[in-house]
């Protein structure tokens, strides 16, 4: 029934042959595009923090979007997915802390907000490169050409649009919940 297979065969050169393949061949992109036009599946994927490597934790997260996106796509669905980078809050701010040697609120104005966020800013993006190539060997199919970034006003345009709206719709209010507040830097978590 099966042909029989070559026991000394290289699983890591099968690998790349077939990684190359789908890079060479653009298989991601000629199945995003075989479906367009038809229902729309959309997948809100909480993107990473490109300022830190990934791990193990990250393999199996992007494992399990990657098979859910692939299972409404092999149902039929138009299924666009487009990589991101989660540029905000506290992992950022905790990394610069670390690399400047201060720590808390006080330190960072005392540093100078506008110097701190420029620090931030430099260092969201400095392991795009390692991310990528470790999507790409876990087969995670994302477009990676066109990846958005949680800093850029377009995006942040987009969430306060987003929160205009289910304000005019009455679905914000202010009241009173406890919160996880992280007591070194005072915001919450």
């Amino acid at each position: 029934m099966f042909q029989p297979v070559n026991p000394k065969q290289s699983l890591p050169k099968i690998e790349h042959e077939i990684l190359d393949f789908w890079e060479r061949e653009k298989i991601f992109e000629k199945s995003v595009a075989a479906r367009k036009g038809k229902p729309k599946y959309v997948f809100f994927d909480g993107p990473p923090f490109a300022n830190g490597l990934p791990h193990y934790g990250h393999i199996l997260a992007n494992a399990l979007k990657d098979a859910v996106t692939r299972y409404w796509t092999m149902r039929g669905y138009y299924v666009p997915r487009v990589n991101g980078w989660d540029c905000h809050g506290l992992p950022v701010e905790y990394e610069i802390e670390k690399e400047l040697k201060i720590s808390g609120r006080k330190e960072i104005e005392k540093m100078g907000v506008a110097k701190f966020n420029k620090a931030c800013r430099q260092s969201v993006f400095r392991y795009t490169e390692e991310w990528e190539k470790l999507l790409k060997r876990i087969a995670r199919w994302v477009d990676f050409e066109h990846s958005y970034a949680t800093l850029e006003n377009e995006y942040m345009e987009s969430i306060w649009w987003v929160f205009k709206e289910i304000w005019k719709k009455g679905m914000v209010y202010q009241g009173y919940k406890s919160m996880h507040v992280c007591p070194r830097c005072e915001t919450p978590l």
